[in-house]
């Protein structure tokens, strides 16, 4: 990180990777990974104490990249992006078996909880998916 940076805040997630790169909930719930744990950085909130989600989200990740780049081993990891139909995009994430997508408005301000910028859509065959269904 550049010498300047004394804080920020992130948008991200805790994850554990199977083998095949593959983000593994359960495992992310048994200590016995928590050398593989690392987060998956999705967005920059605040930069050196500077509010920045009111800038679009291309820009806030722009910065969060920039930041992230000197960044080696797995504690935290630039979370990459599909630019597309989302429903060819969400087909495909099934098909390899993800969580499901996030959806967001490239030039929208961050926006926290439910919003028209943003839409999280679950694979309803993931495990975590498929354990909370057998909950019910």
């Amino acid at each position: 990180m550049p010498m300047w940076v004394h804080s920020l805040v992130l948008d991200g997630e805790a994850v554990v990777c199977d083998d095949d790169g593959t983000a593994n909930f359960e495992m992310l719930h048994s200590q016995a990974h928590n050398d593989r744990a690392f987060l998956y950085a999705f967005d920059l909130l605040e930069l050196g104490g500077v509010d920045v989600r009111p800038l679009p989200l291309e820009e806030r990740r722009g910065r969060l990249q920039y930041l992230l780049r000197r960044v080696t081993g797995p504690g935290v990891q630039f979370n990459d992006q599909i630019i597309g139909d989302g429903a060819t995009i969400f087909k495909h994430a099934c098909k390899l078996g993800f969580e499901g997508i996030v959806s967001k408005h490239r030039e929208h301000p961050y926006r926290s909880g439910p919003s028209m910028s943003w839409i999280k859509v679950k694979n309803p065959s993931a495990p975590g998916m498929l354990t909370f269904q057998d909950e019910t």
